[in-house]
């Protein structure tokens, strides 16, 4: 049986040609980049391609460049950072209810260190308003973090609008790019962006490497302390097969977006499209069409849990997700899902699919027709029936 994977969002596939241009930096030019010999000047040469590679990719120079471990780390170090480091002039930040929980776990633990956190809501479509963050500023308010595109249901968000709204009122902007990166343009010199986070893994590039732009002029302090590199702002030693992925990764990705972006887009709306069709009571969770990322199309089916389609799927050769990667082991219904306004039941009957560039369309059409039968044999099985009040007795 040949597998699909339709996970792209929990992780992606390397590049060959990206594994390629890093397995040199394993084995022969494998020195210390703080290292004053050759082995350590072949190295820092690397570091920095991929840096001024990253920088090409978004539109920046490459001192605005910091290494990181991953996206994770690149939004503790923009939040905790550029929190700290402006606490005398506010402590007040403003983040959206959908954000990846690197982002929403750093607020609540900025909360505990006496910073006050507005998290504004998002509409049906899972869209924050740009008239919301507007009247969330304060005078107080230092930091803005808003996702350029949500992980679960692909909702992308008018960063440009909700940037400039954030200079006006004299704070920083900072946004995860994570999902966003080689799939929807994002260039520095056009956006108000002060802080972008970005991960190799979500791009076709190793796992444990990542970075975070930060514009020239802003001013953070270090989460991690030790020999100072990064410009002080990330001390460790540098991961150089990581970073020479990561920067191969994005200069692939950006050389080839136009083409991925269509390809991709093609692939989801016929999944959309067939999926709806073929399974009775399911719907579409997030927008359509440019409002939604390229490589995902989200559901939710009446009656079933989304643990038990996974399983199913998974012996039909498909691998998909209910939701997050980084939270589907848990037992509580999505926050995203839930920010749109869904009941807890709903939440779990959810089903993620996410593409990438080498993906088919043949694989999206042995879904389509696979997924039907999987659905109907889950509701024969399924204690939840149609009248039910759920909200009486949540099952969790």
């Amino acid at each position: 049986m040949e597998r699909v994977y339709f996970d792209n969002s929990a992780t992606t596939k390397v590049d060959p040609r990206v594994l390629e241009e890093m397995l040199p930096y394993f084995t022969d030019h494998y020195g210390n980049a703080s290292s004053l010999h050759s082995f350590g000047r072949d190295a820092y040469d690397a570091m920095e391609l991929a840096r001024e590679r990253t920088g090409n990719a978004l539109g920046t120079a490459p001192r605005d460049i910091i290494f990181t471990s991953g996206g994770t780390e690149s939004d503790n170090l923009a939040l905790q950072g550029a929190a700290y480091a402006l606490a005398g002039k506010g402590k007040h930040i403003i983040t959206s209810m959908i954000e990846h929980h690197a982002i929403l776990h750093t607020c609540q633990f900025l909360e505990t260190q006496g910073f006050k956190v507005t998290y504004l809501p998002v509409d049906a479509e899972g869209l924050v308003s740009v008239e919301g963050l507007k009247n969330a500023m304060t005078k107080e308010t230092t930091v803005v973090s808003i996702m350029a595109a949500n992980n679960e249901i692909g909702s992308i968000q008018p960063i440009k609008e909700l940037a400039e709204v954030a200079k006006d009122g004299g704070a920083l902007f900072h946004t995860d790019a994570v999902q966003a990166m080689t799939k929807v343009p994002m260039d520095m010199s056009k956006l108000k962006v002060d802080m972008l986070s970005l991960s190799a893994h979500k791009a076709h590039g190793p796992k444990g490497v990542g970075a975070l732009y930060i514009r020239k002029g802003v001013k953070l302090r270090p989460i991690i302390y030790g020999g100072g590199h990064e410009r002080g702002l990330r001390s460790s030693t540098e991961n150089i097969p990581g970073i020479v992925g990561l920067g191969k990764a994005l200069e692939i990705g950006m050389s080839e977006m136009e083409d991925s972006v269509a390809k991709m887009s093609k692939i989801r709306d016929r999944l959309i499209e067939g999926t709806l069709d073929a399974v009775p009571r399911s719907y579409l969770n997030g927008p359509r069409g440019e409002k939604r990322l390229c490589n995902n199309a989200h559901f939710r089916f009446d009656f079933i849990e989304g643990e038990g389609m996974i399983l199913h799927l998974d012996m039909k050769g498909f691998a998909a997700s209910t939701g997050s990667a980084c939270s589907t082991k848990s037992l509580e219904p999505s926050h995203v899902l839930r920010s749109l306004g869904l009941k807890h039941e709903e939440c779990h009957g959810s089903l993620r699919l996410s593409l990438s560039k080498f993906n088919t369309m043949d694989e999206a059409e042995r879904f389509i027709t696979t997924i039907g039968p999987i659905v109907e044999n889950l509701r024969k099985m399924s204690p939840l029936k149609e009248g039910v009040d759920y909200n009486v007795a949540t099952v969790h």
